[in-house]
């Protein structure tokens, strides 16, 4: 599943091609995602322009000029990917012309929803396993979604420091991995990158949640946005389904540092790296070097 990195990185190639237009044409060929597209989805959408593109966790946000929001999340393997941004040779408008729009009429076998935008840019949602979801709010009620409500803060906010991540784990008995998975308690964080910040920080996967106070929580704040940050200047990982909107694979999987690496030296001792189950999912560490 593409987590915040790889959201954040479809975020801005999106943004480059849709802030400031307006979306001419949207068209819905399978509706039956995990959340089905509301009716009236391509009416709603079709000549608003594209404000402002956001993301909050693992969704994106379309904020359009008459207030309403389009909240899109991939799923497990959908991709957003810009096919073409051609501009009308003759009227220099960016419309799309009769042989461009016959060649979008022609979709993939999992290509769900097309979007044309006012510069002749044609943005494909493609998902195959149908995991992924569209949906239409407004400004007003987008922080009261079912979607959204429930979410922690971004760990990459100013505010989330030391003694703010250290307050939300106070009274935490899961395991320290378990708990920032917790969308409740840190809003997008993911398998990889938990992993990954927790080997940075030095701590146990396995280490109870409300022992990460003081210099521990401060040192887990801290590496948490600097792995972030680093996977999203590396266009985040390609494990499988990632692309940028561009369509340009991630390369941030060629840092790992722990996760997918059982079995292969510690980069910082040489010790084997172990692969253990929690909560279902794969989690990577070192056992000499997290404590």
């Amino acid at each position: 599943m593409p987590e915040l990195p790889e959201v954040e990185t479809v975020r801005r190639g999106l943004a480059t091609v849709m802030e400031g237009r307006p979306i001419v044409r949207v068209t819905v060929r399978r509706g039956d995602l995990r959340r089905p597209i509301p009716p009236d989805f391509s009416e709603r959408l079709a000549g608003r322009i594209v404000e402002r593109l956001d993301r909050r966790a693992k969704y994106l946000q379309f904020h359009l000029d008459d207030g309403t929001v389009l909240l899109a999340h991939l799923g497990m393997s959908g991709r957003m990917v810009i096919e073409q941004q051609i501009e009308n040779s003759v009227t220099g408008t960016g419309e799309i012309s009769a042989e461009i729009s016959a060649e979008i009429s022609v979709g993939g076998k999992h290509e769900h929803i097309v979007f044309e935008v006012g510069n002749g840019t044609v943005i494909r949602f493609s998902d195959p396993r149908r995991f992924g979801s569209m949906d239409l709010t407004t400004e007003d009620e987008l922080p009261y979604h079912p979607l959204l409500r429930h979410l922690g803060p971004e760990p990459l906010d100013p505010g989330l420091d030391g003694p703010m991540l250290a307050s939300r784990l106070s009274g935490k008995r899961t395991p320290i991995k378990s708990a920032l998975l917790d969308q409740r308690l840190i809003a997008g964080l993911g398998n990889i990158y938990v992993c990954e910040a927790l080997f940075d920080a030095g701590l146990s996967p396995r280490r109870s949640a409300h022992t990460v106070q003081k210099e521990r929580a401060d040192r887990l704040a801290a590496t948490i946005k600097e792995v972030l940050m680093r996977a999203i200047e590396a266009g985040g990982s390609t494990l499988r389904d990632h692309v940028a909107p561009s369509g340009e694979i991630g390369y941030f999987q060629h840092s790992f540092r722990v996760y997918g690496r059982e079995g292969e030296p510690c980069l910082s001792c040489a010790a084997p790296v172990q692969r253990i189950a929690q909560g279902g999912r794969s989690t990577f560490f070192c056992p000499t070097c997290q404590r």
